[in-house]
């Protein structure tokens, strides 16, 4: 999957990214991405531009 969709992959990880930083509903580019890429992959996209979410206890 990573190597047959590696240029898809890239811009669809950007468009999520960016999507992300300006606070814009993720969910049609994240089902997109969902496409090309992993969970991990997206996963790791997230994460660079937000953080890592630990809930409050």
């Amino acid at each position: 999957m990573h190597a047959a969709h590696a240029n898809k992959a890239t811009e669809q990880l950007y468009l999520l990214q960016q999507q992300a930083i300006s606070n814009g509903n993720l969910f049609e580019v994240l089902m997109e991405a969902g496409k090309y890429c992993s969970l991990g992959q997206i996963s790791r996209a997230l994460y660079q531009v937000g953080g890592q979410y630990r809930r409050s206890m």
